[in-house]
């Protein structure tokens, strides 16, 4: 009430050891209950003469107060009623009544008040609103011709979170050169792989992404169908793949236990090699541009519900046209499968997929990684014992002698093939048409005995190949000698090499 600056009148009396103060808006008729009524002994206080006054305090506050008029009496008790009260000068501002305290003002007070939060929501969200524009505008610019034209397959990226729990690490399924693979379901049921890859050097983004739409356009029974992708942020980019059921054929071809059901019989390893080949031929020559892999090994090659064999993990991928040379020269691959000439030139071509898949061959009838610690290469190993005349089904995979049923000529013609893929000379190893057509060959009882190395590197299929004019050649002596025989192929490979593990990343893209 005193912040009002109205006028107050106050009465005070002490009767009997108890004070009471009552207070009133001055002119107004006297209360007849006390504000304070409070027992208070003063007879310590008091003496026969005294002054009489009044003080006040306000402690730490500052306040100005305005005394108008007071009056005291020890006998009169109703002295105070005598006081003039009308009349009196008010300390009211003039526009505190009127404004502050009015209807008006706290309702209007009110609305602006809601007019200016409501303002800065809208200010919010039209900040927030401009930010998605611009976001999905820079998409939009970073939207390539052929993701409208041909392969416009770009999933949110908060679809890919939510369907691997957040790219949970119970979901990783594998971790290759470049990236971890993750198990996830979309909202459909289906199962997917999805592959977060890292791009840490020159090779542009725009680039990569331009490549892969064309590689999203491979269709084969034995590729791996690329789903779809999307780019979280600048340098990192997630691939959507077809969920593979069995996994991959390293694991189980090395990960499977002795007395284990999943252990491959000699029948499905044949059966993956003719698939992964015929997925590599596809590459080669079946599409509109030539598909260099690049990184042909076990780890590569995946199993669906069904045990088809699939080609996969195009992250060293490369393509040029048909009859085009390859102008990269970077090192790229995994140790063990890389062809002799790329350590040499650094120059893919189709030649080097096909030395990659011969040591895939090797290692799929062996059991045995390609390099191995203290060990010689899978290739040194297999020549030796062909060499030295030794019976072949020695070097087969032990699991695979005990639970399948094979003859030696058929194990003998297959290490062949694979020591003819990883022939020293490029020129010379036959196409993956020519390997291809061995393979079903191969597999065709009534031909087993057709098959041999001849059959092999005849130069029957695509008579434009560099190893197709190589044999050629040497049937019409130009090299001076006859067709090469399995001997000249053994004396022509690579020294072993000896790493700790085969699964090593030269280099990237």
């Amino acid at each position: 009430m005193l912040n009002s600056a109205e006028n107050y009148q106050v009465w005070i009396d002490y009767v009997d050891s108890r004070i009471n103060v009552t207070m009133a808006r001055a002119g107004e008729v006297r209360p007849r209950r006390a504000l304070i009524s409070e027992v208070l002994n003063l007879s310590g206080v008091f003496s026969g003469e005294m002054f009489v006054g009044f003080a006040a305090a306000t402690g730490q506050l500052v306040e100005s107060h305005n005394i108008l008029a007071w009056s005291f009496s020890n006998s009169n008790a109703s002295i105070g009623d005598a006081l003039i009260t009308s009349n009196l000068p008010s300390f009211v501002r003039p526009d505190q009544r009127s404004v502050f305290r009015s209807v008006g003002f706290i309702v209007g007070t009110t609305v602006v008040a809601f007019g200016i939060v409501g303002g800065i929501l809208v200010f919010l969200i039209l900040i927030r609103e401009r930010r998605g524009k611009n976001k999905k505008k820079e998409e939009q610019e970073e939207m390539e011709d052929w993701e409208t034209e041909y392969w416009p397959h770009r999933i949110d990226y908060r679809v890919i979170y939510e369907a691997t729990d957040g790219f949970n690490e119970e979901n990783v399924i594998g971790c290759g050169g470049n990236g971890k693979v993750y198990k996830g379901k979309l909202d459909g049921g289906t199962e997917v792989a999805v592959k977060k890859i890292s791009l840490q050097n020159q090779y542009g983004l725009r680039e990569f992404l331009a490549e892969l739409s064309s590689l999203g356009r491979l269709k084969h029974r034995n590729l791996v169908s690329i789903r779809g992708w999307c780019k979280k942020e600048q340098g990192s980019l997630i691939l959507v793949y077809d969920y593979m059921e069995n996994g991959s054929l390293d694991q189980k071809i090395f990960h499977s236990n002795k007395d284990s059901q999943s252990v491959l019989t000699w029948e499905q390893r044949m059966k993956i090699l003719r698939d992964a080949a015929s997925g590599i031929l596809y590459l080669h020559e079946g599409w509109e541009v030539k598909v260099l892999h690049r990184d042909i090994k076990a780890s590569n090659v995946l199993l669906d519900k069904e045990m088809n064999a699939r080609l996969g993990d195009f992250g060293l991928a490369k393509m040029h046209s048909h009859g085009q040379l390859a102008t990269t020269t970077q090192v790229v691959g995994t140790v063990g499968y890389m062809a002799p000439e790329m350590m040499t030139t650094g120059r893919a071509t189709t030649q080097t997929d096909v030395f990659g898949f011969g040591v895939l061959i090797l290692e799929v009838v062996c059991g045995r990684r390609p390099v191995e610690e203290g060990k010689p290469s899978l290739v040194d190993e297999v020549r030796k014992v062909v060499m030295e005349g030794r019976n072949v089904v020695s070097v087969v995979d032990g699991r695979v002698r005990e639970s399948s049923r094979f003859g030696d000529e058929e194990v003998k013609r297959v290490l062949q093939l694979g020591l003819m893929c990883t022939y020293r000379d490029p020129r010379v190893r036959p196409t993956m048409r020519q390997v291809v057509k061995a393979l079903e060959r191969g597999n065709d009882e009534r031909q087993v005995d057709a098959w041999d190395v001849d059959l092999v590197v005849s130069g029957e299929g695509n008579g434009s190949s560099s190893s197709g004019g190589v044999w050629s050649g040497y049937q019409h002596g130009l090299y001076g000698a006859e067709l090469p025989t399995l001997d000249h192929v053994l004396q022509s490979f690579p020294s072993s090499v000896s790493l700790l593990t085969s699964d090593v990343i030269v280099e990237g893209r």
